[in-house]
């Protein structure tokens, strides 16, 4: 899933999608945020575990398109439940097309090549590139995205942090370069349409919940036609890749985007987004406990590096009030 300013980056764990709304209805859940947003940490954070076991089973592009499958179905169903209608401009039938591919179709399936020649740690840790990418594209597409020092800083370090991961130092030795340049072209590419969606679709009037389906239903589409021609229907349908595919895109793909929009919606973008910190640490913990993968101190050095480059990238100074008749002057935090 998300990313720049608006709302929470989007991790290859998510469909990043569009910004909450007006249409939006808010809803106190029954369960408290907190518990919410650590199934949201964990939910992401294992999909590079489910990527990985899928990968085992199924060509990648048949694990993008069994988890655009099984997220469609479930945010359809949530869309029947709602009674929700489709967008019925072809303009903005248009964007959503081209969100789906910068979202889902082009980063879900960048993802699955990724991982089959790196671990699924690294992929995590790619991932968490996103808002740094976010960041940089952002002060060129978004007029009022203007660069602070606090956020330059933040690139840079982001950069430091990345070249950290990657072992820059010994030559870039021992490690995959096409694999790992296809996770950090996913995490570029959800900075890409996260822009898009923010210029096109952020005041369609359609409801975060009919745009996010109906994104992933295109997307699902995109996938339905470039899979049979790159690969051949599966002879068999080992069990434990099926699940892993089955609940990336149910739980990672579909209940994830409505976990990760009601969070937004109850506490607000700058909370909301903190889910992405947290991705990294279990993707990683998930790695190396369950799947044996080797990791070496520059992973876990590099990516807290990476987030703290990406957290100042998406800090803002207090907002200073006008000057009062007393002469003292306001400063206001910002959510």
């Amino acid at each position: 899933m998300s990313a720049p300013c608006q709302q929470p980056a989007a991790p290859a764990a998510a469909p990043a999608s569009v910004p909450l709304s007006p249409a939006t209805t808010a809803r106190r859940p029954a369960v408290d945020w907190r518990i919410r947003f650590a199934a949201l940490s964990l939910i992401w954070g294992f999909s590079f575990l489910l990527i990985k076991v899928g990968t085992e089973g199924y060509a990648p592009f048949q694990v993008t398109l069994g988890r655009l499958l099984a997220g469609t179905a479930v945010l359809a169903v949530a869309m029947a439940m709602r009674r929700e209608r489709l967008p019925r401009s072809a303009r903005t039938w248009g964007h959503i097309t081209v969100a789906a591919f910068f979202l889902n179709a082009l980063p879900f399936s960048l993802f699955s090549y990724a991982e089959l020649t790196i671990p699924s740690t690294l992929a995590g840790v790619c991932n968490a590139t996103s808002p740094l990418w976010g960041m940089a594209l952002s002060v060129v597409a978004l007029s009022e995205d203007r660069p602070t020092r606090r956020r330059v800083a933040g690139l840079g370090v982001g950069f430091l942090g990345v070249l950290t991961v990657l072992g820059a130092w010994q030559g870039f030795s021992g490690l995959d370069l096409a694999g790992t340049g296809m996770a950090l072209l996913a995490s570029f590419s959800y900075a890409v349409g996260w822009i898009y969606v923010r210029r096109t679709l952020a005041a369609t009037g359609s409801s975060t919940l009919t745009l996010t389906g109906s994104q992933l239903f295109v997307g699902t589409l995109q996938l339905a036609v470039v899979t049979p021609v790159f690969t051949s229907a599966p002879d068999t349908f080992p069990l434990l890749p099926t699940l892993s595919v089955l609940a990336l895109g149910a739980l990672g793909t579909g209940l994830a985007v409505l976990l990760q929009y009601g969070l937004v919606q109850e506490v607000g973008p700058t909370t909301g987004q903190m889910v992405t910190y947290f991705i990294p640490v279990i993707a990683t913990a998930a790695g190396v406990t369950l799947l044996g993968e080797q990791l070496t101190w520059n992973t876990p050095v590099g990516a807290v590096i990476v987030l703290a480059g990406a957290a100042l990238t998406q800090s803002r100074p207090p907002a200073v009030r006008p000057r009062a008749a007393g002469g003292r002057t306001k400063r206001l935090s910002r959510t």
